[in-house]
């Protein structure tokens, strides 16, 4: 066999990174749920005081910062002692800009879904059922802190695109009912921004309970209703605009429809329905861009047999519901919005 040739060796070395840098995921993982960030917030510790704080086991915890170290989250000082790199602070769960539930979403139940990838292949069938025991969101009502997890891994990658869409729609003097928004983050963002502006957060008793407090918190509790119910069955009426982001996403084609055409049938002729999603791209390259919404669409197939679709493919769906595209808006960041009204 003939030797490896150095754009060989080179090739090889970028795709074992590649198939390596799932650790790194683990490693954010179990700093989370260690709260190891949290018990360094305020300074520097040692791997012995951070392992009695944590119930970790100290020599593996020490490891485990040492890995940490080597992915600029933490650094190690002189005196042996770890402390938070700026990266490594939004692992804490206090922080404004925290992802650390996030973390915990992505190596807990995902991180088994994306273990059923090559199933989900073969089939086109999402694991939900096969890795909590039922479909859809289903467990989020029968497990609370599966729940809370996720609502507020959702609430975190929300607030990195929602200042981006409401600087892109104008939702001055609108009633807004924010349809499948968890415990409310764009909403909330939305009536920050626009104080003419009002109100209805719609999705499943497990969101609406968590997200009064948030509402209050903010002083926006007296400009938001909050609503639970099934978005399959039916939307609440009389809103200006009925937003849904990421939600589409979650579903296969008929149970997007389905939800599409609840919106339809609680719309006024002149109300409008914002999607704002992730667009599939035409065409992915070797790209950030591409990257982004591969991983996006591959996760929606591995969790929940569903997908990322293209400007065109949305409008498939919104045809059947009786909607059509007014305009498709562009928010400079990852998401875009499609704006659409009833065929009438």
């Amino acid at each position: 066999m003939a030797l490896t040739s150095p754009d060989d060796a080179q090739l090889a070395s970028q795709l074992l990174r590649l198939i390596n840098s799932s650790w790194i995921a683990q490693a954010c993982y179990v700093m989370a749920r260690l709260r190891i960030a949290d018990a360094m917030a305020s300074g520097p510790r040692g791997a012995d005081e951070l392992a009695a704080n944590t119930g970790a086991h100290a020599p593996s915890l020490r490891r485990l910062l040492n890995a940490l170290c080597s992915v600029d989250l933490c650094v190690q000082r002189d005196d042996g002692t770890f402390e938070l790199t700026p990266l490594g602070t939004l692992l804490r769960s206090d922080h404004p800009s925290s992802l650390s539930s996030w973390a915990l979403h992505w190596g807990g139940n995902s991180w088994v879904a994306w273990g059923n990838l090559l199933h989900c292949i073969r089939t086109g069938q999402g694991t939900r059922e096969i890795v909590v025991g039922t479909p859809g969101f289903v467990h989020l009502d029968r497990n609370p802190e599966v729940a809370a997890i996720f609502n507020q891994a959702m609430v975190q990658l929300t607030r990195l695109a929602a200042l981006e869409v409401v600087k892109a729609y104008d939702f001055n003097g609108k009633n807004v009912m924010d349809v499948g928004g968890g415990y409310g983050e764009l909403l909330a963002q939305v009536l920050s921004v626009y104080p003419t502006a009002s109100g209805v957060l719609f999705d499943m008793a497990h969101a609406i309970s968590k997200a009064r407090d948030a509402f209050a918190e903010r002083g926006l509790a007296e400009r938001c209703e909050l609503v639970s119910g099934d978005f399959f069955e039916s939307v609440p009426p009389g809103a200006d605009v009925y937003m849904l982001k990421s939600v589409i996403h979650d579903w296969p084609d008929d149970r997007a429809i389905t939800i599409l055409k609840a919106c339809r049938r609680a719309m006024e002729p002149d109300a409008k329905l914002l999607l704002v999603e992730r667009m599939m791209l035409e065409r992915l390259t070797a790209s950030a861009q591409s990257e982004s919404i591969a991983r996006s669409d591959l996760h929606m197939l591995v969790a929940l047999g569903a997908q990322e679709r293209t400007p065109a493919e949305f409008e498939v769906l919104l045809r059947a519901a009786g909607l059509a595209t007014l305009r498709l808006i562009e928010t400079g960041g990852d998401y875009q919005i499609i704006e659409a009204g009833p065929v009438v």
